[in-house]
């Protein structure tokens, strides 16, 4: 008796079309997460910043000569968001998160930019600002 032990090359060229298959689902669906993951870090970023600024704020009394510290959440974020303090004077700040790379490309909900300011008022540049910053 002569038994033969193996795969045939049909049967690897049929696990090779279902992996390609998943990976063809999976890797998109992975990449859309990733942005959407990256998208709620910066928005909490920009909330743990506008904290600080508040903070710093209740012993200088001022906005105007505060700078933004150095966060492990924006340095997590270096290469996806462009973190800076704008429209800052005595009484006002506004901190935005400008996308970069792959970040600014990939996001389904095209948000853009994200900014809050000193009052707590969000900003995106997409039109549904509130979907962004969930």
């Amino acid at each position: 008796m002569n038994t033969q032990k193996g795969f045939t090359l049909l049967e690897l060229m049929i696990v090779v079309v279902i992996v390609a298959i998943l990976a063809a689902v999976a890797i998109p669906s992975y990449q859309s997460h990733m942005i959407k993951t990256r998208r709620v870090t910066a928005a909490a970023c920009l909330q743990e910043m506008a904290q600080w600024m508040e903070r710093s704020y209740t012993t200088a009394m001022s906005y105007a000569d505060l700078t933004l510290p150095a966060m492990q959440c924006s340095t997590d974020l270096t290469d996806y968001y462009t973190f800076s303090l704008t429209d800052q004077t005595a009484r006002t700040y506004a901190i935005s998160a400008a996308p970069q790379g792959a970040q600014s490309t990939g996001d389904p909900l095209a948000c853009g930019t994200l900014t809050i300011d000193q009052a707590g008022q969000k900003g995106a540049g997409a039109t549904d600002v509130s979907a962004c910053w969930k």
